[in-house]
């Protein structure tokens, strides 16, 4: 414990036992919506709705990855909430926005088994500052989801780091690229299901960089992705209409 004189910390700056604490005050005491501030539980009715109702497309910059929103406003809100201050049961709605963005990326394939929903990896200092994954969280809440519509899916972290990356914030499309190359290899395999078909899953697209060396890494190993979805894309890469395929 610190010393009374030390500052107080975030949640995500305790470590793995702050998300434990904050799950449990969000069930006993009330909060207002993370995506507005309305005081009516941790996701109220119109930004629910929100969620719900966003219409996924392609990006911009990789058609054959596909978000289900803007990240503005609400969605932006909600996105930070669950991933940076621990506000777990957002997962579970995120990660039908999150499904949504697998259908439409799959289009009339999605029907196709089995499908694997693989995250991309947070560094793993990220994730233990957080004290969870909070990717790989969504991506079981989307396959959940799926699964209840009659969909054959599971997840599996498949990808993991090489090498340190540097913080991807405030750089350039080219940077990113660079700094994100070669750093995702793939864990051993085991078992492998008949005719797996890859789906790499995000919270975020930004300029692609993630995704496209996430795509690498398991085309390396003969896993290349039948698609890729995230719950929301910033900038240039906002959902950009119907259609698009990886090439």
């Amino acid at each position: 414990m610190p010393p009374p004189s030390a500052p107080p910390q975030s949640p995500s700056a305790r470590g793995p036992f702050a998300h434990v604490l904050a799950g449990l005050l969000d069930v006993l005491l009330p909060a207002p919506c993370a995506g507005c501030g309305a005081d009516r539980g941790q996701l109220c009715p119109g930004c629910r709705r929100i969620l719900a109702t966003a219409r996924p497309g392609p990006s911009s910059a990789l058609p054959w990855a596909h978000a289900a929103a803007p990240y503005d406003g609400p969605v932006r809100r909600l996105l930070l909430a669950h991933k940076e201050r621990g506000a777990l049961r957002l997962a579970g709605p995120l990660g039908e926005t999150l499904a949504g963005a697998v259908r439409s990326a799959l289009g009339p394939d999605a029907g196709q088994a089995p499908l694997l929903l693989v995250p991309v990896p947070s560094a793993r200092a990220a994730v233990r500052a957080r004290g969870h994954d909070p990717t790989l969280r969504l991506a079981e809440a989307a396959a959940r989801t799926l699964r209840r519509e009659g969909l054959d899916v599971r997840t599996a972290p498949l990808l993991r780091h090489t090498r340190p990356v540097a913080d991807q914030a405030g750089l350039p499309a080219a940077e990113r690229r660079r700094n994100l190359h070669g750093a995702l290899t793939v864990r051993p395999l085991g078992h492998r299901p008949p005719a797996l078909r890859p789906v790499l899953v995000d919270d975020l697209v930004t300029t692609g960089a993630s995704l496209a060396e996430a795509a690498r890494a398991l085309s390396a190993v003969g896993l290349p992705p039948r698609a890729a979805a995230t719950v929301a894309a910033a900038g240039a890469d906002r959902p950009a209409g119907p259609g698009g395929q990886p090439g």
